[in-house]
């Protein structure tokens, strides 16, 4: 069961635009995809219909090859 008290830099933290972003811990212990396409998503997005889903994860495969150059 989760925590219900969430920690800001653990849980989430605020990007750019000032929007809140749920981390990939946060969403492990959720424990499932809930399809919104979560930036931090550890469950290859599996919940988010096509063609949505393959937009994702082109995407974050894109972002993962840049990282590594």
């Amino acid at each position: 069961m989760m925590n219900n008290h969430l920690a800001e830099g653990e849980d989430y933290y605020f990007n750019e635009e000032g929007y809140i972003v749920l981390t990939e811990k946060y969403h492990l212990e959720k424990g499932y995809c809930c399809g919104n396409g979560c930036k931090h998503c550890p469950f290859s997005y599996e919940a988010v219909p096509e063609p949505q889903r393959s937009k994702l994860l082109s995407l974050r495969c894109h972002e993962e090859a840049v990282k590594k150059t």
